[in-house]
């Protein structure tokens, strides 16, 4: 057998990357994407698989949670075009991982530029100062073992923040550290899903962003870790991840799924681009009344109440109906029929409204100090965190 070069993979990754977003890549990105190995990164990995275009798990918790990877290719290229980075920026990462993305992002800084990328946990933190070592960037790039929530002030201010976990708020440090023309993109927690945010400092200076993509990553440990979003379901292999989770009852939940579940078919039928990308940002903003949307997730090569894989779910008392990303609208009806009944109104209330999709939507934070919450409306929703008020809506 001929054994493929390196170059070989990289150039195969980049091609499934161009088919699937044909104009995300500039030059500088594909230059970095062909001159960094990811290889070198995932030593445990072999070359097929550090190649392919998704996420890598480096460390797990006890429970076989992960808690830490190397993100999905296209997923960074993604934060990247959001990131805007210049040759000569000065950036600090939140999340080291495998260092991979630090990597990168020298590589479009250039030799003007700085790259600071920080990681709570010891033993990540020292890999990824080796894995940068290994390609020759270990002088060039700093690896901080620190909290990240707090920033680092030693090497402030920062042209670009990125952060490559999962935030339940955006810490008032970040906000201390950025450039007044600065760009700070990191996933926010919503409802139950997360999106990756390009914040701006608007004129009134607050952070706004009205580039928003869905996206998954771990969430954030340390002092400005969010609450527990996920739960599994009794003994069993299926997780669900909701922000309303703690009013969920996990025994309540396994009755009501112990019962047969009867198949029935949303009208119209979606693909998953149109789930991900369309339909649940616009349920987030509007949950049916009574009701929990979670996201959910069976272990891999598992089942569990006839489910398997991942998709979303709508939770009523005494209901529930479970959508699997890959069937088409294909669902699964626990008990009555009122859960499916009230997301496929809210289904055809979205096809109605000219089918809004995750570009209308926006994000601000407000301070708390100014009481911002509002009386409730459609398209609209305020999540009270630790910092701020997050305001989120579709701009329709």
């Amino acid at each position: 057998m001929v054994q493929r070069k390196p170059t070989q993979y990289s150039d195969a990754l980049l091609e499934v990357i161009r088919r699937e977003h044909p104009d995300l890549l500039t030059p500088a990105l594909e230059a970095a994407y062909r001159e960094v190995p990811r290889h070198s990164f995932l030593p445990d990995a072999g070359m097929q698989e550090a190649y392919e275009d998704k996420a890598i798990p480096i460390k797990r918790d006890s429970d076989g949670s992960v808690l830490s990877s190397c993100s999905q290719p296209s997923m960074i290229a993604l934060m990247l075009r959001q990131l805007d980075l210049r040759e000569g920026d000065n950036v600090l990462e939140i999340g080291a991982g495998t260092g991979y993305n630090a990597a990168l992002m020298q590589h479009v800084v250039g030799e003007r530029g700085n790259v600071t990328t920080i990681e709570l946990d010891k033993e990540i933190a020292q890999q990824a100062a080796m894995n940068l070592q290994r390609v020759r960037l270990g002088a060039v790039v700093s690896v901080v073992n620190a909290d990240g929530a707090l920033g680092y002030a030693p090497r402030a201010s920062y042209d670009r923040i990125i952060a490559t976990v999962a935030m339940w708020d955006i810490p008032p440090g970040w906000e201390r550290q950025l450039k007044p023309d600065g760009v700070l993109v990191a996933p926010v927690w919503l409802e139950s899903m997360q999106v990756s945010a390009a914040f701006r400092l608007d004129d009134d200076g607050r952070l706004y962003s009205d580039t928003n993509l869905p996206c998954g990553f771990v969430p954030l440990r340390g002092i400005a870790a969010g609450p527990n979003v996920m739960r599994r379901v009794s003994s069993s292999t299926l997780n669900l991840a909701a922000y309303g989770v703690k009013h969920l009852d996990s025994a309540a939940v396994h009755l009501l799924l112990s019962d047969q579940p009867e198949e029935t078919l949303l009208s119209p039928s979606l693909t998953l681009t149109e789930f991900w990308q369309g339909f649940l940002p616009y349920l987030t903003l509007n949950i049916p009344e009574g009701c929990v949307f979670a996201l959910y997730t069976v272990s891999e090569g598992t089942q569990a109440y006839g489910l398997s894989g991942s998709g979303f779910a709508l939770i009523a008392r005494g209901s529930a109906c479970f959508v699997p990303y890959d069937a088409s609208g294909q669902t699964l009806s626990f008990a009555s029929a009122d859960a499916f009944m009230a997301l496929n109104d809210t289904l055809l209330a979205w096809d109605q409204a000219g089918r809004p999709d995750v570009s209308r939507l926006r994000l601000r934070l407000m301070p708390k100090t100014l009481n911002s919450a509002l009386t409730p409306q459609p398209n609209y929703a305020v999540y009270s965190r630790l910092y701020h008020d997050v305001h989120v809506w579709l701009d329709l």
